[in-house]
């Protein structure tokens, strides 16, 4: 019951995330911004989020789950009913912040709290469990956005997306949603992040765990820039989203079998593989059924690896910080959130969107290369 719980939870609040990833990149582009101010917008998502969110993970350990997931969902709300209030360019500088730090605060939170339920030996399953939860949100998200935007218009969209970390806000403030203890720490003082990243199995899951991440944003960031270079409306770019985010929940299914048939790095390999192929064709295509079929077949690679790459790093982790571990990944994955828009965003205002997809798959060929040696 708590982590089915949670899962519920982190439905509610990353809906709002994933949806007003979309609905921010949409609004601009409407507003006349060039692919470039779309970058620095989707790299404000994670500017916060890369400096602190080690103290943060340092701040679960010490304090808990329930306080810094209430505040998390919290800032996810304001943010995206902010630009309800205020639809402008402007205001959507501030809506990324918002929304991006306070999914950082509650995406390090309820992966502690899903580490911590249970046996050792469950967390795989529990880990791919809340990965299913990640899938549907990530599937809601761009959908009821896209829908949304076209039905009642930019501004009413956002509103609409308020409304579900509103409702996890409500629940969590209520007290009535169990939360495991987090086991105490073997090191009370002294703490420094590079005695993690002295870890040898911690540093590799960390560099993967990055480039996943770097690739997943980026499809994310480029969909709606090539999209509507098409002419596509904001319901059709959501449904490309929506066929990756379906794809991550359908192989999140079949991954209990997956995983008695192959090992963790093997998955990784074949995961980094298939999600090569696809950046390097997705921009020679412009049709939406043959683009909606490419996205699903991303989320089916991308999506295979993630709950596994989580389960590794909690294990590596030692006792008592591993709010700190998962703070120091999302540290490293937001750095490249913040990079990778804006490095992407000059590479499509000079010279089109399919270089930066080409860009993509080069990173990607190189980790396949690496996960293949980590076998």
């Amino acid at each position: 019951m708590t982590l089915a719980l949670v899962v519920l939870l982190t439905i509610l609040t990353h809906v709002a995330f994933a949806g007003s990833r979309v609905a921010v990149s949409l609004l601009a582009l409407s507003l006349g911004a060039s692919p470039f101010i779309v970058g620095v917008l989707g790299a404000l998502f994670a500017l916060l989020p890369m400096l602190f969110a080690v103290s943060a993970g340092r701040a679960i350990d010490r304090l808990g789950l329930r306080g810094p997931m209430l505040v998390g969902a919290i800032a996810v709300t304001i943010g995206s009913a902010l630009a309800f209030v205020w639809p402008t360019l402007g205001a959507l500088y501030v809506v990324s912040t918002l929304v991006g730090s306070g999914l950082m605060l509650f995406h390090i939170a309820v992966n502690n709290a899903t580490g911590a339920i249970g046996h050792p030996t469950e967390r795989p399953r529990n880990f791919s469990l809340l990965a299913l939860g990640f899938s549907t949100s990530g599937f809601l998200g761009p959908v009821v956005a896209g829908i949304a935007i076209d039905s009642l218009g930019h501004a009413a969209a956002f509103l609409l997306l308020a409304l579900f970390p509103l409702v996890a806000a409500t629940l969590l403030a209520s007290g009535k949603v169990p939360l495991p203890r987090l086991p105490a720490s073997e090191h009370k003082s002294d703490r420094h992040v590079m005695d993690l990243l002295r870890l040898r199995p911690l540093r590799h899951v960390l560099l993967i765990s990055a480039l996943f991440s770097m690739a997943w944003d980026m499809f994310i960031f480029a969909v709606p820039i090539y999209g509507a270079g098409l002419g596509l409306s904001a319901s059709n770019i959501g449904a490309i989203l929506g066929a990756f985010a379906a794809a991550t929940f359908a192989v999140r299914l079949g991954l209990p079998e997956l995983t008695r048939r192959m090992r963790e790095w093997q998955l990784i390999a074949v995961a980094l593989a298939i999600a090569c192929v696809i950046f390097a064709g997705f921009p020679l295509f412009e049709h939406v059924p043959v683009l909606l079929a490419l996205s699903f077949v991303l989320g089916l690679g991308l999506g295979m690896s993630q709950p596994m790459v989580m389960s590794l790093l909690y294990s590596a982790a030692p006792a008592g910080r591993s709010g700190e571990a998962v703070g120091l990944r999302t540290g490293l994955v937001n750095f490249g959130q913040v990079s990778m828009p804006l490095l992407f965003g000059a590479i499509g205002l000079a010279l089109g969107i399919a270089p930066v997809f080409w860009t993509m798959a080069l990173a990607l060929a190189a980790g396949t290369a690496f996960a293949r040696q980590r076998r």
